[in-house]
């Protein structure tokens, strides 16, 4: 769960009449990130463009390991032989 300091809550209302502002705290990093609030809830949260495209990066890193462990887990399967012909998966779907 992500915590919100007191100074990263911002109501919609006035963070549309003072972007230029919030833009600039998380620009110079006085803030690392603003929880905008609508009705007491927060329903955006802006950030840098550095901080999102360094996100971005890790999500790809974490979903390409991700796939590499999946393909070598196939491949061990297949030099242990635990592999069925696609005429045995047919037929299971079948019953």
């Amino acid at each position: 769960m992500v915590v919100y300091g007191a100074n990263e809550l911002i109501p919609s209302s006035e963070f549309a009449k003072k972007f230029g502002k919030y833009l600039g705290q998380i620009k110079d990093h006085s803030v690392d990130k603003l929880a905008i609030l609508k009705n007491n809830r927060i329903e955006a949260v802006v950030i840098s463009k550095d901080e999102y495209e360094s996100m971005k990066e890790a999500l790809k890193e974490v979903e390409a390991k991700k796939i590499l462990t999946s393909i070598k887990r196939g491949l061990k399967d297949v030099k242990d032989n635990k592999t069925h012909s696609i005429d045995t998966l047919w037929n299971q779907l079948d019953d």
